[in-house]
């Protein structure tokens, strides 16, 4: 399994690396040492998961994973036990506290099974299946499938998840070329929504179309996305 090792500290990333030598599975592809590099190895390197330290140079492993496109597994290590809450308040795999025991990383390494090893073109190219948002204090991994629908405010956007309502850090736009065609439809020119999550479809007015989602949402599809809408509909 592809693994990058994300430290500042070059002998707590040495310490790391001889631990994780008791593990076959876990191949080791690279390391960095600040935000920027580690940055540059995620998207070069697509690993499958990241060991990641919180406080860094140039910013914390949060402004790491909100700057990414792609977010792989994420095993927090730190110094600092007062990030554990918010660690996995944003449903990170592990979080292990340094020193590591060698027992508290096997438990981690065993969280690992499930995790899915693809190519590295293929994990490029494929759509978004989660994002981590991080809306002013608070931090979520979000998964995709759980999102009714993301509505444009300027050059952000709002993403609309269960009783949730954060806002991400970057253009509709931006987001519609991430997410999988076969799920997610562009109502309108704010709003696209979760095909997944329609409950009901009504006539509106001057050819538009009335969207009830699972949440209790109300969405206009407009007039020139209703004749697309359709025409899925009867695929």
């Amino acid at each position: 399994m592809k693994t990058l090792i994300v430290d500042d500290e070059p002998l707590a990333r040495r310490e790391l690396r001889r631990l994780l030598t008791a593990f076959p599975s876990i191949q080791i592809v690279g390391e960095a040492g600040d935000i920027d590099e580690a940055r540059e190895r995620i998207e070069a390197l697509t690993p499958a998961v990241v060991f990641l330290d919180i406080q860094m140079p140039g910013g914390t492993g949060f402004d790491l994973l909100a700057s990414l496109d792609t977010v792989p597994r994420i095993i927090f290590t730190t110094a600092y036990d007062r990030f554990a809450v918010k660690a996995f308040d944003v449903n990170a795999l592990d979080y292990l506290l340094k020193p590591i025991e060698p027992e508290r990383l096997a438990a981690a390494i065993s969280k690992l099974s499930g995790v899915p090893e693809a190519p590295a073109e293929a994990a490029k190219d494929a759509p978004l299946e989660q994002l981590f948002v991080r809306d002013g204090p608070r931090c979520w991994f979000i998964p995709l499938h759980e999102v009714s629908v993301f509505t444009a405010e300027g050059n952000y956007v709002r993403v609309q998840w269960g009783k949730e309502r954060p806002l991400l850090g970057r253009s509709l736009v931006t987001l519609e070329a991430k997410l999988d065609p076969r799920r997610f439809f562009r109502a309108n020119r704010q709003q696209i929504i979760n095909l997944d999550l329609v409950q009901r479809v009504d006539l509106g007015i001057g050819g538009t179309l009335q969207v009830q989602l699972r949440d209790g949402r109300e969405i206009q599809i407009s007039r020139r996305q209703a004749r697309e809408f359709r025409e899925r509909a009867t695929v």
